[in-house]
């Protein structure tokens, strides 16, 4: 059994009882859910309450005109796209140049056929369908421009605008940041020996390994490559040592088995940190903890440096 839509919200605003009860008749046996208003008062109320996808407004009311309500609905940015439809008199068709000037979509002339009016909120339906449907795929399209495939981590540029966001609210609240800049070692051999399916599958075991060392008011990405990129706030120096040092041993003690053959991967941090009132660029951090990185590969590999503030 198919499941009903719902139905959909339409806003009316007139003075006339009148013309409130004819489009509630036009409206019953169709699938929409109206809601009346009086004046433009009790409109925007209503606007603001349920955030209707399409209005219905009368061109003359007691409070303020149509093209007032016009101006204010299409200033409202809390809700998404709504269709507005004017109805006006013949006597005055020159308002329905102001209205649409106003970000009035359609309008419709006094007296009404049932069907038209309709037909014209089909139309308005339609188009807050396809406004919906851009709006989906345009936040897809948004995700996907911030989004490591592989992964499904934050990538380099997420990582960039979140961080340096955070950064200045470390600066301004007083709480430490901390870069980890994590690079797998020997990863190269693994794609060599086994074959990029298998290194594919070694990044992402480690992405997953660095979600869970991520908290709500941190943030973890995949720079590029094999290398890995954690934030995270709100932690002293000695904490930061211990985290990060949990997370290079629950990697290390990972088991990959490839053609049969058993093999554990390891990975090396660089640290750095910030505590102060003069936030650096996101960028300058970065370098910072690549070079702690260095010194970590230079040790031996499988090893935290830390560059502490």
């Amino acid at each position: 059994m198919t499941e009903a839509r719902p139905k959909f919200p339409v806003l009316v605003v007139d003075d006339s009882p009148v013309y409130r009860k004819l489009i509630e008749h036009a409206l019953e046996d169709e699938a929409y859910s109206p809601l009346f208003a009086k004046n433009g008062h009790e409109a925007l109320e209503l606007y603001a309450k349920h955030g209707p996808p399409i209005v219905i407004t009368d061109w003359m009311m007691p409070d303020f005109s149509g093209q007032e309500l016009c101006e204010r609905i299409r200033g409202d940015l809390q809700h998404q796209y709504t269709y507005i439809i004017v109805l006006t008199s013949i006597s005055e068709k020159n308002n329905v140049v102001k209205g649409l000037a106003a970000g009035a979509d359609d309008y419709l002339t006094k007296p009404f056929d049932p069907g038209e009016l309709l037909a014209r909120i089909g139309v308005g339906r339609r188009t807050i369908d396809l406004h919906r449907e851009i709006e989906r795929k345009n936040k897809l399209l948004e995700e996907m421009a911030h989004t490591d495939p592989l992964t499904a981590l934050p990538n380099r540029r997420a990582l960039e605008e979140w961080s340096g966001r955070q950064l200045r609210g470390a600066a301004r609240h007083g709480y430490p940041l901390w870069v980890v800049h994590a690079d797998l070692d020997s990863f190269k051999s693994i794609n060599d020996t086994y074959g990029h399916d298998a290194g594919d599958q070694v990044l992402k075991e480690f992405a997953a390994i660095l979600k869970e060392y991520t908290r709500a008011s941190d943030i973890c990405g995949r720079m590029g490559g094999d290398e890995f990129l954690l934030v995270l706030t709100h932690v002293d120096e000695r904490h930061i040592q211990l985290t990060v040092e949990r997370l290079r041993e629950q990697f290390a003690s990972k088991k990959f088995c490839f053609g049969g053959t058993n093999i554990t991967v390891t990975a090396s941090f660089g640290t750095c940190g910030f505590m102060g009132k003069e936030p650096p660029e996101f960028s300058t951090l970065v370098q910072q903890a690549d070079r702690a990185l260095y010194c970590a590969k230079r040790a031996g590999r499988n090893q935290i440096k830390i560059e502490f503030p």
